[in-house]
């Protein structure tokens, strides 16, 4: 697996660090403020052991033992009358804690009420499905397996749901690239044609912003095509086909202009950002 790579100052280093967006701290209020929450918690705690307990943005979050997950979601569903799983998801904190925090978000239809359980699991342990008691917890607990790498007991269907089986790493993990690795890059090409055609083909572009004019067939180009195989390289760009960015006239709206044509020769490219 890969290392994990501080990145306490991200945000120092990033030349645009207006992209970053740091969430304020949101308060936590005392359970006793809400007289529903404050049964419900103290139900909970007759039979089970909370480690932390509070309202958060008009959710009661309930931080329990994983070895009673399931126990405590079958507990919430048939007593407390929670009746309805909205999600189920996991976060990583590898880095401080070396591993992940497991939470279920839940509804009460009769009372109007969400609860917020969350609990702990260190990196290779598993969890126990809750598929038995909400059958929505099926994908959700694929795509956790699938995106994380958690492990889940019992589960009927224990796949990976997005990503190819074969696929290496979790994409949602800290220490995935953004843009992917070498094995992304090449995997289609590897699984469709083989290795040997990589130097044909060539890898994947995986940053979604980037935009070749030249991709790895030579044919679809930004503004015009030319045909299948055309040798753009050595002998340039055919004359009959000039670059264009906009239909003939720019673009027009019941006869009027709306934009006007884009002209590459009175573009300029930015060097820096203003």
């Amino acid at each position: 697996m890969r290392a994990y790579t501080p990145k306490n100052d991200v945000q120092k280093k990033s030349y645009y660090n207006d992209r970053f967006y740091v969430t304020p701290h949101i308060p936590k209020v005392d359970v006793d403020t809400d007289e529903v929450f404050s049964k419900d918690l103290e139900y909970l705690k007759a039979s089970f052991e909370v480690k932390d307990a509070y309202i958060q943005k008009g959710h009661l979050v309930v931080i329990i033992n994983v070895k009673d997950n399931k126990s405590v979601i079958k507990f919430a569903k048939e007593t407390l009358n929670y009746d309805f799983l909205m999600e189920l998801s996991a976060l990583d904190y590898m880095a401080t804690c070396g591993g992940f925090e497991i939470f279920y978000e839940m509804l009460s239809t009769s009372k109007h009420k969400r609860m917020r359980i969350k609990c702990f699991i260190k990196e290779g342990d598993a969890i126990e499905s809750v598929e038995s008691i909400f059958r929505a917890a099926d994908w959700s607990e694929r795509e956790m397996f699938d995106m994380f790498g958690i492990k889940l007991n019992n589960h009927p269907y224990p796949k990976r749901i997005l990503m190819p089986d074969d696929w290496y790493d979790y994409p949602l993990r800290k220490t995935y690239p953004l843009q992917g690795d070498e094995a992304a890059q090449w995997y289609e090409v590897d699984k469709i044609f083989g290795k040997d055609a990589r130097s044909v083909i060539g890898p994947e572009i995986r940053d979604a912003a980037a935009i070749d004019r030249y991709d790895t067939t030579r044919f679809a180009r930004l503004g015009h095509e030319v045909p299948f195989g055309t040798d753009i390289v050595t002998k340039g760009e055919p004359e009959h086909t000039p670059l264009a960015y906009q239909e003939e006239n720019g673009v027009r709206l019941f006869g009027a202009r709306l934009v006007t044509k884009f002209d590459e020769n009175e573009s300029k490219v930015l060097e820096k950002r203003k």
